[in-house]
């Protein structure tokens, strides 16, 4: 049985994504290089070039295709339990290898690449946003949290403190400072009767 043209290309694109997690992983994602990870996969440079046209693009696609994780919110009828099961579980996500220190790695480099900006915002940002003010939404709806509130604002806020010690400080983000989050948070939130 013959291999198709499709199946061979897709194989190649695994071998060239799995070598470039193990090499940032082994390396470090400033050390990693198109050649180091060409040799790895056994494809010449032009095949990646063909397919990504800087590293932090191929670093992007590589940690994304890397079982994506599903952070969709429950909805049991509790805002504050769904953000936390949600944020938890973010967390958890970003607190082990490989995804917490890749992802640090990948938000480094997009500060110096619009292209791998813009594509981070576009594939994992930004739908994780979405579906936050999504699910605040439907709790304002509910009357759980205050109709005045600007909840682009809430999740710039929810998200402001988590970013700032797992990017600045690299202190541990724990479910304790989610719980202290969400606390100081939902004060202002909720609606007064």
């Amino acid at each position: 049985m013959t291999t198709s043209r499709h199946d061979r290309a897709a194989t190649r694109t695994r071998a060239i994504m799995q070598a470039t997690l193990a090499l940032a992983q082994e390396l470090g994602y400033a050390r990693l290089s198109i050649e180091a990870v060409a040799a790895r996969a056994g494809v010449g440079k032009h095949t990646i070039y063909r397919r990504w046209p800087s590293k932090g693009l191929l670093f992007l696609d590589s940690l994304l295709s890397l079982n994506e994780p599903v952070l969709d919110y429950p909805d049991t009828g509790d805002i504050l339990a769904d953000l936390r099961c949600q944020i938890y579980a973010a967390v958890d996500l970003l607190a082990n290898p490989p995804w917490g220190p890749l992802y640090q790695a990948l938000v480094g480099e997009a500060q110096h690449d619009p292209a791998v900006a813009a594509g981070l915002d576009e594939r994992f940002i930004r739908p994780q946003t979405d579906k936050t003010v999504a699910r605040l939404k439907a709790a304002q709806e509910q009357g759980q949290v205050s109709a005045g509130f600007d909840l682009d604002l809430v999740m710039a806020i929810l998200s402001g403190p988590l970013y700032y010690r797992l990017l600045i400080s690299q202190e541990p983000v724990s479910h304790d400072y989610v719980d202290r989050v969400l606390h100081a948070l939902f004060a202002g939130l909720s609606p007064r009767h």
